[in-house]
């Protein structure tokens, strides 16, 4: 029976340098002869949302993430399989045969470089069966260990998904237009300012958006690094029971507090999807 290795260190990015130390990039072939899965890390978390515009408004929620490196997925133990559920089809268009070459399509489609390096992910698997991810996001590295590339991945909960292409500098700050309807009570409009750097011992996320020059709305998820044991694993899934599911109950249930509350629902426009992600 195979089990998630117990990570060596509880901050994988650290990990992207040394295998720079190599030298040599790594193949799509080269990889899928690597092992199969890698020592994981799960991020204690708190998420909020803070409103400041039209209602202020704020939302606390505690939850569980995993950071994984996308060519080696854990693999844990069968009786906690079901508690980690890594597919291709949770993510970008759904269609890749893989995360990895999905985002690579995504990628080219937008014109960048596809980094040769290792890519790390932070996100929630299916947990029975049931996943949600508001944001997924990918710190895409070259073959020498530096930061190449971040995607943010979004989802609504309407089904819809859109990928904000970030570059190295959202690890410090980076911009982007909001494109891409979330809220229902927020326009499709206004900039977003996020700050993603990769995680280490600290999970620190923030993304903020902008109208008319002024902050609007505020995400930050906090966390603390553990390696990924069955013993962890088991113990953040008793805390956290459902994760992916309690958070978007959790999201539905905020969203009827500020409709009951009068703020109007804005109406969702087409989305046009994205090369890369149609």
């Amino acid at each position: 029976m195979s089990s998630v290795p117990a990570a060596s260190s509880p901050a994988p990015a650290r990990a992207a340098s040394a295998q720079a130390t190599s030298g040599r990039a790594t193949s799509g072939q080269e990889r899928s002869a690597q092992a199969r899965s890698a020592p994981a890390t799960l991020y204690e978390s708190r998420v909020r949302h803070v409103r400041t515009t039209r209602q202020r408004y704020r939302l606390d929620h505690r939850t569980y993430y995993w950071l994984v490196d996308v060519d080696r997925l854990p693999r844990v133990a069968r009786p906690l399989r079901p508690l980690a559920g890594f597919s291709a089809r949770d993510h970008f268009d759904g269609r890749g045969p893989t995360i990895r070459a999905a985002l690579d399509r995504f990628l080219a489609g937008q014109g960048a470089t596809v980094p040769d390096g290792r890519v790390l992910m932070l996100t929630q698997p299916r947990v029975l069966g049931y996943v949600f991810n508001p944001l997924t996001v990918y710190w895409c590295h070259d073959a020498d260990g530096s930061l190449a590339q971040v995607v943010a991945e979004v989802h609504n909960t309407y089904g819809g998904r859109h990928a904000y292409l970030l570059g190295p500098d959202a690890a410090v700050g980076a911009t982007a237009e909001k494109v891409f309807y979330v809220s229902p009570f927020l326009p499709v409009a206004g900039r977003y300012r996020m700050r993603l750097p990769v995680p280490g011992e600290r999970l620190d996320l923030t993304v903020r958006l902008d109208l008319d020059g002024a902050p609007a709305f505020t995400a930050t998820v906090h966390g603390t690094a553990r390696p990924c044991t069955p013993w962890t694993l088991a113990a953040s899934a008793l805390r956290h029971p459902l994760a992916p599911l309690a958070g978007s109950l959790a999201i539905r249930f905020h969203g009827v507090r500020l409709r009951l509350r009068g703020l109007p629902v804005l109406p969702r426009p087409r989305h046009q999807p994205q090369e890369g992600l149609k």
